[in-house]
């Protein structure tokens, strides 16, 4: 079998849809559904139901499951030995982090890398799922974190501050103290809520990405549990409760111990541990 259809059926029996799982993978919804359809014929089997929901793995391809993932796992290990020897300052980095710290903290830094190594390939993976670094999806990881995997290796930096933001506007607008109108902007993150200094407003909606959230707070839509180092410099913005640690918002900076000696992640990893420490002050509410 190929390599690329057994990655393709991964991908696929993991999203559930073929439109996620042509994201996943950086290719056309065409190309996923044609290359599974070719398979199945190819082994004269069916691999997948067709739902409205989506796709849903048969028994047949619950079978090839545990052969595809063995398959991907020892591949995965090899390419990440080979990556592993790899002493010289060129080729890919492919990065991930959310996109507050690309867009909101770390961009001029990044923009600095890649005029200093210019042979390094840098790709910048914006996104709030995991990437799972054992099967490549990503070389280093820089991520807000409790308690990354085990398996990985790395440090935590530092962890940020968060405090409750609201634009001078809508304060003008709303009393704090009352439920009638005012709101918090969702999260997912309703324990925070439950311990701030206006637990009694309710949160309405839910914006995954903190880059959302901010602008949302920005044009008055509601109260922000933000992180200080994306509030503070906004104008706009009028913070409402003293900047507090957030276990939630533990930055840490992760690779996979077999790139350990690859020399231009080990380069990229000390170069942007030491960008983000020079923002300590700012990501602890303190400027």
């Amino acid at each position: 079998m190929d390599w690329d259809d057994i990655k393709i059926f991964l991908a696929l029996m993991r999203a559930g849809t073929v439109r996620v799982a042509a994201e996943k993978l950086g290719v056309s919804h065409s190309t996923v559904a044609r290359r599974i359809e070719a398979m199945e014929q190819r082994l004269a089997v069916k691999l997948f139901d067709r739902l409205p929901s989506g796709y849903v793995v048969t028994v047949v391809g619950e079978d090839m499951l545990k052969v595809a993932e063995q398959v991907e796992t020892e591949l995965g290990g090899l390419e990440r030995r080979i990556l592993g020897h790899d002493h010289k300052l060129a080729g890919r980095i492919r990065v991930t982090m959310v996109d507050a710290l690309a867009v909101g903290l770390l961009m001029p830094h990044l923009s600095e890398f890649t005029e200093k190594y210019p042979e390094i390939d840098l790709e910048i993976d914006v996104t709030y799922d995991t990437a799972d670094l054992s099967n490549r999806e990503a070389d280093v990881a820089i991520r807000f974190a409790q308690n990354p995997p085990e398996l990985l290796i790395g440090r935590r930096l530092l962890t940020c501050t968060t405090a409750a933001y609201a634009s001078q506007n809508y304060l003008d607008q709303h009393d704090l103290q009352a439920t009638d109108k005012a709101r918090w902007i969702g999260f997912g993150g309703h324990d925070l809520v439950k311990k701030s200094q206006f637990p009694h407003i309710p949160v309405k909606g839910k914006f995954v990405s903190l880059m959302v959230q901010l602008e949302a707070c920005k044009h008055g839509m509601g109260i922000g549990m933000l992180p200080c180092f994306l509030a503070e410099p906004e104008r706009a913005l009028q913070r409402l409760s003293p900047p507090a640690q957030n276990p939630n918002f533990d930055l840490w900076l992760l690779a996979h111990p077999d790139t350990r000696t690859n020399a231009r992640i080990r380069v990229f990893k000390d170069f942007i541990a030491e960008a983000i420490l020079s923002h300590r002050q700012l990501l602890a509410g303190q400027g």
